[in-house]
């Protein structure tokens, strides 16, 4: 049996968002009414890596952003869709995109990271 779904959060205002952005997602954007941030990729491999772990998070969190994937890079686009507008649901999913799509190993890790060789490229810390 389904369980009942939880009360909608309530949407931020324009202010609210904007402020938020700066404070927390300084890398993504507020227009047309979603949050928007672009990853770039170096080839069609780490851009459907990218996606994929996209769709893992957000299956996951149970919260589905609009994805466009590209040979060099990835479009994440974010609204609260029940709610049409942005809500905690945004900046929280947003937040742990931004948290994996980043990573990198730590210095002196025993995990090296991708070659600096230009045919192992993957994506570059930003």
């Amino acid at each position: 049996m389904c369980t009942q779904r939880k009360q909608e959060p309530d949407n931020y205002s324009v202010n609210q968002i904007e402020s938020l952005c700066t404070e927390r997602l300084p890398k993504w954007r507020y227009a047309e009414g979603k949050l928007h941030r672009y990853y770039a990729c170096h080839g069609w491999r780490a851009s459907s890596l990218l996606f994929n772990a996209i769709a893992h998070i957000a299956e996951a969190a149970w919260h589905h952003p609009e994805v466009t994937v590209t040979w060099s890079g990835v479009n994440v686009s974010l609204m609260t869709h029940s709610t049409q507008g942005i809500t905690d649901k945004d900046f929280a999913l947003a937040e742990q995109i931004e948290l994996f799509a980043n990573w990198q190993p730590a210095p002196n890790s025993p995990l090296e990271g991708t070659p600096h060789d230009a045919c192992w490229r993957y994506r570059e810390p930003e």
